[in-house]
């Protein structure tokens, strides 16, 4: 891989994994990705995209965002400047995932989403392992579909989530919008 984050994220994955003493098989029935795929990614031979992460993360208990931030070294200071806050894109979609809050044991976890026109990223609800979810959009048109709800967010408003469920985050519009996720993690 040519990008250092996507290399330091696959061993992240692995030690995430290991340290759980999970096999690539538990971590493939607990995320419904394959064996296979898990192993390409731990081996740095395929890029995951933002659903095979949020798949996986959920699946070890981790935020996408905690996860980024691992492959990312934090440091746990409680300050953490906008140059030094971690950036992910997913390969497939163009998504842009921004790690805001200070690597920290906090159960607060502040996330800045920028998605490109016409994208859409869709996740299952065992990737939602948190207490609280807030979306606050902050630029654009966000259609987010919610188990059998769909919500129309336009800049402004301010959503928050219901008992996990199959979640879909849509841009509808031919520019992109960005919003900010708040997360309190289950203890």
């Amino acid at each position: 891989m040519d990008d250092p984050l996507s290399a330091s994220l696959a061993a992240t994955l692995q030690s995430a994994r290991l340290s759980r003493d999970l096999s690539v098989n538990a971590l493939a029935d607990r995320s419904g990705v394959s064996r296979a795929m898990i192993g390409k990614i731990e081996r740095g031979e395929a890029q995951p995209t933002a659903v095979l992460l949020g798949r996986l993360s959920g699946a070890l208990g981790l935020t996408l965002s905690e996860l980024v931030a691992r492959a990312e070294e934090g440091t746990g200071d409680l300050l953490r400047r906008a140059e030094d806050q971690p950036t992910w894109t997913d390969p497939a979609t163009g998504y842009r995932r921004r790690a805001i809050s200070p690597t920290s044991d906090s159960p607060l976890e502040l996330v800045e989403v920028e998605l490109p026109p016409g994208a859409s990223i869709a996740y299952p609800a065992d990737a939602y392992i948190f207490k609280y979810q807030q979306i606050w959009l902050l630029e654009g048109t966000l259609h987010f579909q919610e188990g059998d709800t769909l919500h129309k967010l336009t800049t402004g408003d301010c959503l928050q989530l219901g008992a996990p469920a199959p979640c879909t985050f849509t841009n509808p519009t031919t520019t992109a919008c960005r919003y900010l996720v708040a997360l309190v993690k289950g203890r």
